[in-house]
């Protein structure tokens, strides 16, 4: 329901909450394109072979933090994609602090600044009696879990933002470390394609932000009939599904990251039939949902239209690289696709509720 349609007699739960600055608007949408961005450079690493390109974690060689010239190109993908780690942060981080901001939580900021210096001071504590960079990263990790079960319980306002904001703070740590735990293990395909179903994850939770952002805060209700909500979830077994044979078909086709990687066994002409499968189930699904959201007007609609389009595209490419031996490209176009088509879908679930007057 929009705020045009709600009786001035009748105020909404979230009336009295200010709008989101502009400030916090664009880094949002900077944190989600980010997000986006840093899945298509991931997969150049593993479509050119620079997964080694930085033999070392989190240094590039055991002398040098930045890739030398012996390393050549494979040095450069592999550390353009680390920094991208670095970027993807400093905007989450910027999104939390103007969060709590929004959310008139000034004072939390000092809680945060707190956990921080106790965490890099507990990081350092690790690592010097570990020579673990991973433990070390492990217990930031922790700090960064820490702070954010305290500030969240202290704000009220704008809760589900930062929720969100914390949440995809400590997604990108723990990607962090997933990435270093993927190079020291020689590029162990499991580990490669947990790490890039957690950047969809990522872009899923960026994508939810957005959309709440938007949204007036407060309670909500179902705006959909009870049989089209079950569907969508349905639906989004379906999607999971898809992405999920998607990784461990890539896992074991032409394009591991790395010529020497050994890949998992499963035969790969195989599994992208299987893939195939939940995915022609997915469409269907979808263009059932969207009839059926066009039929009853319903709130979802734009993005179901939106969706659909995305996964006709991601249908002709899975078809295009499969007849023509995976060419990088299209193997890249596939995986950003992927995540688009997840952030599509998140749309479309939290249209499935309207604010409550």
């Amino acid at each position: 329901m929009s705020a045009a349609t709600v009786s001035p007699s009748i105020p909404t739960a979230g009336a009295a909450a200010p709008r989101p600055g502009r400030a916090l608007r664009i880094v949002a949408w900077l944190s989600f394109l980010a997000e986006v961005v840093i899945i298509g450079t991931g997969g150049a690493v593993r479509l050119t072979g620079s997964g080694l390109g930085c033999s070392q974690w989190p240094l590039c060689t055991p002398e040098s933090l930045v890739p030398t010239p012996e390393l050549g190109i494979h040095g450069l993908i592999e550390f353009g994609n680390r920094t991208m780690t670095g970027v993807v942060g400093l905007l989450a981080l910027a999104v939390l602090v103007l969060t709590l901001l929004h959310a008139r939580a000034r004072r939390q900021l000092a809680t945060v600044g707190w956990f921080a210096l106790g965490g890099v001071v507990l990081a350092g504590a690790a690592m010097a009696a570990t020579r673990s960079f991973v433990v070390a990263v492990a217990v930031a990790l922790v700090a960064v879990i820490a702070a954010a079960v305290v500030t969240i319980r202290r704000v009220r306002e704008r809760r589900d933002l930062l929720v969100l904001g914390w949440l995809v703070l400590i997604g990108i740590v723990a990607q962090g470390l997933v990435g270093g735990i993927t190079v020291l293990t020689g590029l162990n395909p499991f580990i490669v394609g947990f790490h890039y179903a957690s950047s969809v994850v990522l872009v899923t939770l960026t994508a939810a932000y957005l959309v709440r952002m938007y949204d007036v805060p407060g309670p909500r209700e179902r705006a959909v009939p009870a049989w089209f909500a079950i569907l969508t979830h349905v639906t989004t077994l379906a999607l999971a599904v898809t992405i999920a044979f998607g990784v461990l078909t890539t896992g074991n086709g032409p394009h591991s990251g790395d010529a020497d990687v050994i890949r998992t066994g499963f035969d790969a002409t195989v599994l992208a039939h299987v893939h195939s499968w939940p995915g022609y189930i997915l469409l269907a699904l979808v263009v059932v949902l969207t009839a059926g959201a066009a039929v009853l007007r319903l709130r979802p609609l734009p993005w179901l239209v939106a969706l659909l389009g995305v996964i006709a595209v991601q249908v002709v490419v899975g078809i295009v690289q499969a007849r023509n031996g995976l060419p990088e490209l299209l193997v890249g176009i596939h995986m950003v696709l992927a995540a688009l088509s997840a952030a599509a879908f998140t749309v479309v679930v939290l249209r499935l509720k309207r604010p409550v007057a």
